[in-house]
Formats: structure tokens, sequence, C-alpha cells
């Protein structure tokens, strides 16, 4: 990876031990991997200038690495369990101003919700801004959230440096953000909420439904070369509202209880 100074990057956090749905950021749909696909997807949006995927040093993930290799796919191999670590040091080559993390199980990351996260961050001069779902607003009900697997969060360059520097708790080195979302006297925070609650439609990637799902929402509407957007899946989705089954069950399972009880 070279080392230059960027505006901002997206940095993709990849492995392949996760127990539910092993190996899934590698599982094809469409004859490409997850993880192209979600690569593919933040290149995009026209404000991010790299796209950096950062797996860790454990030796099943070398078939991330041989991926990125032949693809030409830059990456960054760090810590399996101090995530903090390992995506602090994947920026640190770069030194950007401003930092996207998106994790492996978003395959369809939606570029035009990140335009517009990206736009509502600066403008509002926040430090960190995340769209509105995930583990960062698991507990807040007064807001209109994005489903489950359209997670991303921004934040400068600078702020990750100081999490980097002070996050002692095991929770805030293996999940990234938690030292700065649960800090709101160090950092001034935004959250990027829907115009309409999207919360009772689940498109992350964790387990073999959701694969289910997911693979057959590319099936009706991947093009080589052209983008589907939030709009166009959730028109698809309502047009078939018995596809809400497959993974429906799994809503509210994801087990964010563990970072309300941090900010408690």
């Amino acid at each position: 990876m070279v080392d230059e100074h960027v505006d901002i990057i997206a940095i993709i956090q990849a492995r392949l031990g996760s127990t539910r749905l092993p190996g899934k950021v590698l599982l094809e749909i469409e004859s490409k991997p997850v993880l192209q696909h979600i690569v593919n997807r933040l290149k995009k949006v026209s404000k991010i200038d790299k796209v950096i995927v950062a797996t860790s040093k454990l030796e099943i993930n070398s078939k991330i690495t041989s991926y990125c290799k032949k693809n030409n796919i830059d990456f960054f191999v760090g810590s399996e369990d101090n995530v903090l670590d390992r995506f602090f040091n994947a920026a640190k080559a770069c030194k950007p101003n401003d930092i996207i993390r998106i994790t492996g199980d978003c395959p369809l990351v939606d570029p035009e919700t990140i335009e517009k996260l990206i736009d509502y961050y600066k403008l509002n001069n926040y430090d960190y801004c995340g769209v509105a779902t995930g583990a960062g607003v698991a507990d807040n009900n007064k807001i209109f959230k994005f489903p489950d697997g359209l997670d991303a969060e921004i934040f400068k360059y600078s702020v990750i440096k100081k999490a980097h520097m002070n996050a002692s708790k095991q929770i805030e080195k293996e999940h990234v953000t938690p030292y700065i979302w649960s800090n709101p006297s160090l950092f001034n925070l935004g959250v990027f909420e829907s115009d309409i609650d999207y919360s009772k439609y689940r498109l992350t990637l964790d387990n073999i439904e959701d694969f289910n799902l997911i693979k057959w929402i590319y099936s009706n509407l991947y093009k080589e070369h052209e983008f589907f957007s939030l709009k166009d899946i959730i028109q698809l989705i309502e047009k078939n509202k018995y596809k809400l089954n497959t993974n429906k069950h799994l809503i509210g399972k994801e087990g964010y209880e563990i970072f309300s009880k941090k900010r408690q």
C-alpha cells in the first residue's frame, strides 16, 4: 500500500473466522465474492479516494489477501483481536483527513446513503457521524433507522488516533468505535437519520438466511457495471413481502445489548 495523503478513505473490516457463517466475505453472489461487491459499491462513492481491506494475521485470512493481490485491491494485515489497532494502522499509512468504516457483512452498503452521510458530517463539522443503524443506535427508539446492513461511520483521523491511544476496555478494542460514540464529552457526535423507518428490514450478512435473502436481491437487481440503490431494494422487497420472512426472526438478536451496557 502506497504511503500517501488523501482526503477520505474507506476501510472494510474483513475476516474469514465468522462462527455463524464461516468464510462469508468470500461467498459468491453473481459470480463475485461478497468482498468484491462491497469494494465495487464503495468505489461508486465519488468522495472516497481510496478503499482498503483490513484483515488479520490469522492464516485463514490469507485467502483474503491473496484475492486482494490478484484483483488490485489495497489491503492491510493486522491484529485479529485488537481490531481498533488493526483499523488505526490501516489508516496510518495514508493519514487521511477522514475515514469511513465499513464491515464485511454489508454487501448492500449504499453509495447514495454514504454520499449523504459525508455531506451531513461535513456540514455539521462533526468529529464522528454514523448512519442510524446497528450498535451505535441500538437503544434509541426515537429516530428513524436505516436497515441493519447499511452500517457506515465516518470520523476524523485525529479521532481514531485518540481512540487508539486511550481505549482500554476489551469492547473498545474489539469493535473500533465504541470508545468514540460513548464519549460525547470528548467528541462532537452526529447520527445520520433516515427519512423513513426501515428498521424492519434486515440486509446484513451474518447467517445463512441473510445470505439467501441478499443473493435473491442481487439475482433480481444486479447488472454488471450498474448500480442498484436502497430505494430499488425496498421496492423489490415490498413487491415480494413474503421475502421479509426469510430472516425477520433474526432482527433484534444481533447482540447489541453489550453496547447499551457500556453506555450506562
